[in-house]
C-alpha cells in the first residue's frame, strides 16, 4: 500500500512543525519545531496554555522585586515566555526549536547578539544546551553579523525573513547554521505584484527561489541548512521533496498526512553539483545593491519585520492585562 505524503516527505526531507501549539506538536511527532512572536501570541491566546502565561508572569514578578513597575515585568515576561514554550516543546520532541530573538532589534547587531545570548541563558539554566536551540534572527545585514559573531561562540542561529539568494550567500558565508527562506510569502508578493489568482506548483515564485539557492549551497559544499518555511499549500511542499528541512503549520501537516500519492524527489545534492551556477561573494555593499535591487526581497523583509514587531507589541499589552488581573486575583 502507497504511504501518504508526510510519511514518504519525511524519508528524504526533515519534517518541522510551524506552531508554538503544544497539542499540535504532540500529534505529529516532528523532529524540531519552529516558533515566531505570531505564533506565539496565537498560543498565549489559548486557554490551556494559560497556566504557562501566568507561571512565566508571576516568577517575573517576583524575580523583577518590589518596586518594579508593570512595564518592567511584563518585558521579562515577554522574553521568558518564547522560552516556557520552547521548554514544553522540548519535552516532546528530539531535536531542536526555534527562539526567536526580539523582531525590534533586526537592525542593531549588538542589541541582537546580547539578546542572543541571554535567551541561550534562560535554556541552559533550564538545564537545555545550545545544541538544542536555534536562535531566530531576520536576514538584515546586521542580523546575520550577528548570527556570525554567535555561531562562532558556538550558538547556533536560523536566519528568518530570507526572501533572497543575496541574503542566502551572506548567510552560508557567515557560517549559519541554517536559514528559513519563506516560500509563502514570496508567492504572495508575486500575487499581488501580477493580479494572478495563483501559480502552478511547479512555477510558484517561492518554490523557484528556494531551489535557487539549495542549489547553490549543494553546489558550492555550503553547510548551512535549508529549511523551506510559510506555505500556503502541499503543493509548495511536495515541490521541495528533499530539501534539508520544512518547517509546516499544523493544517498542512494533517492534509500531507491525509493525502495518498507518490511523491518523488525534487531537490538533489548531486544534481545540484551538475549545474551551472556562478559562485557570488557578498560583503556589505554588494548585499545592499542586491537588496535594493530586489524589490519583492526589499518589502517581505521590512514587512515581515514590521509584522513581527505588532504580534510582539500585542503580546505585551496581553501579558500587561493578564498581569492586571492575577493582581486583583492575588488581592482578594
Amino acid at each position: 500500500m502507497t504511504k501518504n505524503l508526510l510519511e514518504q516527505l519525511r524519508e528524504m526531507t526533515v519534517v518541522v512543525a510551524d506552531t508554538g501549539d503544544i497539542q499540535a506538536i504532540e500529534k505529529f511527532t516532528p523532529r524540531d519545531a519552529t516558533t515566531n512572536p505570531s505564533l506565539i501570541t496565537a498560543a498565549a491566546k489559548m486557554p490551556e496554555y494559560q497556566e504557562i502565561v501566568d507561571q512565566t508572569l508571576l516568577q517575573a514578578k517576583k524575580d523583577a522585586g518590589t518596586g518594579a513597575s508593570k512595564g518592567q515585568i511584563v518585558s521579562l515576561a515577554f522574553d521568558r515566555l518564547a522560552v516556557s514554550f520552547g521548554l514544553k516543546i522540548l519535552q516532546i520532541i528530539p531535536g531542536r526549536v526555534s527562539t526567536e530573538v526580539d523582531a525590534r532589534l533586526s537592525y542593531d547587531t549588538e542589541a541582537t547578539i546580547t539578546k542572543a545570548r541571554e535567551l541561550i541563558a534562560q535554556y541552559k539554566a533550564a538545564g537545555i544546551g545550545p545544541e538544542r536551540v536555534l536562535i531566530k534572527i531576520a536576514s538584515t545585514w546586521e542580523g546575520i553579523k550577528a548570527a556570525e559573531t554567535l555561531e562562532k561562540e558556538g550558538i547556533h542561529c536560523n536566519l528568518t525573513l530570507l526572501f533572497g539568494l543575496h541574503q542566502a550567500i551572506a548567510c552560508a558565508e557567515a557560517g549559519i547554521t541554517l536559514i528559513s527562506p519563506f516560500v509563502g510569502r514570496i508567492l504572495d508578493w508575486y500575487k499581488k505584484e501580477t493580479g494572478r489568482d495563483s501559480y502552478p506548483s511547479a512555477e510558484d515564485p517561492g518554490v523557484l527561489s528556494v531551489t535557487t539557492i539549495y542549489n547553490y549551497y549543494k553546489k558550492f559544499g555550503y553547510t548551512t541548512e535549508v529549511m523551506g518555511a510559510s506555505f500556503r499549500n502541499i503543493g509548495e511542499i511536495t515541490e521541495l521533496a528533499g530539501s534539508d528541512l520544512l518547517t509546516i503549520s499544523p493544517g498542512l501537516l494533517g492534509e500531507l498526512q491525509a493525502t495518498i500519492g507518490e511523491l518523488p524527489r525534487k531537490l538533489d545534492p548531486a544534481k545540484a553539483a551538475t549545474l551551472d551556477i556562478e559562485k557570488i561573494s557578498i560583503d556589505k555593499a554588494t548585499f545592499d545593491k542586491m537588496h535594493a535591487a530586489d524589490r519583492m526581497a526589499y518589502d517581505k523583509l521590512d514587512e515581515g519585520i514590521k509584522g513581527f514587531t505588532k504580534a510582539l507589541e500585542e503580546l505585551e499589552t496581553l501579558l500587561a492585562e493578564r498581569l492586571a488581573r492575577l493582581e486583583v486575583v492575588a488581592s482578594h
